[in-house]
């Protein structure tokens, strides 16, 4: 203890020395910079301080299918410039430095999450933060006595949850690469679901938002999410627990996930959305599920309310897959629905997809 408070007093000591040595004084121009600002006409100003490099370039959403920004470097060694943009959205967005890709120093988020920003100038869109109620998200930590490991995942729950009785569920998954954190970030899926509610266009449910970030073992995500996450969730939270009123989503990856889980569990789901997703082409899913789903067609049509397809238009990379997805279904006779917007396999699709399908669900 009395050699705690030693080191305490000495770097106290420090601190201050410090501070009279350098009163005010600036140590480099990366202790004020703003590394990243939205302009009135949607375009976005980006900053880094790396004097000794030798070329800075943009990654991300803004420098996909656009004319890439070229950056500058000013005598203090900061490299400034300005992406053209004209929608509003959320972007993921990071930095190559001689060649290494690094999220931004400056951007005050987890470690485990991209850098983003939010262009929304007027305040106006359908995810922004709202003077409407609010809910909350919590991150929950669980064992997974598949993974045989503890895990985490997001919970959003509406404004009001301690005096509701019992609540339906949306199970919200991710896409490959990211984690449960993403859909409540650059999702925006919280306040997506308090400006529907305010609205009164969609019922109060709680939203699931897990860690379905396992490879490509969709089928060992799967035996999770019916084994550990459901459980876990009507163990733990006021909630119906039959199909009526259960949904599952996902995106990318995460809407073969969402495939998996309802196809082979399509008793316990009665809405289900995989968005932005489908077989692979040259996959030999096609010959394992085709006899499974003509076999079960019939029943999937009576467990399965609505069985709706996302797709960010002929531009999504998942759109031709997809599309095979589609005539599969047909084929074997499982109902769907379908739905295409012009935006790519990107989180300004996904965004949009969540706001609809949250007005179909438990109604």
């Amino acid at each position: 203890m009395k050699r705690f408070s030693i080191l305490l007093a000495a770097a106290l000591i420090a601190v201050t020395v410090q501070a009279q040595n350098f009163p005010g004084q600036r140590r480099s121009p990366n202790d004020t910079l703003q590394s990243v600002k939205v302009n009135p006409d949607k375009s976005v100003t980006f900053q880094i301080y790396a004097p000794e490099a030798k070329n800075v370039q943009l990654s991300g959403d803004l420098a996909w299918g656009n004319e890439r920004a070229k950056f500058t470097k000013n005598s203090e060694g900061v490299w400034t410039a300005t992406q053209k943009n004209d929608k509003v959205s959320i972007y993921r967005y990071g930095f190559i430095v001689d060649g290494v890709s690094i999220n931004d120093p400056k951007a005050k988020v987890s470690r485990d999450m991209p850098s983003y920003v939010a262009v929304d100038p007027d305040g106006t869109a359908f995810w922004a933060m709202k003077d409407v109620p609010h809910g909350a998200v919590s991150q929950i930590y669980y064992k997974s006595t598949t993974f045989d490991r503890t895990k985490s995942m997001h919970i959003y729950t509406p404004p009001g949850y301690n005096q509701i009785d019992k609540l339906p569920v949306l199970y919200l998954i991710h896409g490959g690469g990211e984690n449960d954190f993403v859909w409540s970030n650059v999702g925006r899926a919280n306040f997506i679901m308090d400006n529907l509610l305010a609205e009164k266009k969609c019922v109060p449910m709680i939203v699931v938002m897990p860690d379905g970030g396992v490879g490509m073992n969709v089928e060992k995500f799967t035996d999770e999410m019916m084994n550990d996450i459901i459980p876990y969730v009507e163990d733990n939270y006021k909630v119906f627990k039959d199909n009526e009123h259960r949904a599952v989503a996902g995106l990318s990856m995460g809407g073969l996930e969402t495939m998996d889980i309802s196809l082979k569990n399509y008793k316990s789901f009665a809405y289900v959305f995989p968005m932005s997703t489908g077989w692979f082409s040259d996959s030999p899913a096609y010959a394992q599920w085709e006899p499974y789903l003509k076999e079960h067609a019939e029943e999937m049509n009576k467990y399965f309310k609505v069985y709706k397809f996302f797709m960010g238009g002929e531009e999504d990379i998942a759109y031709k897959n997809g599309q095979k997805t589609l005539e599969t279904f047909k084929k074997c006779g499982v109902k769907y629905e379908y739905s295409e917007m012009h935006g790519g396999h990107s989180w300004y699709v996904w965004r949009d997809n969540l706001q609809d399908l949250a007005q179909l669900l438990f109604k």
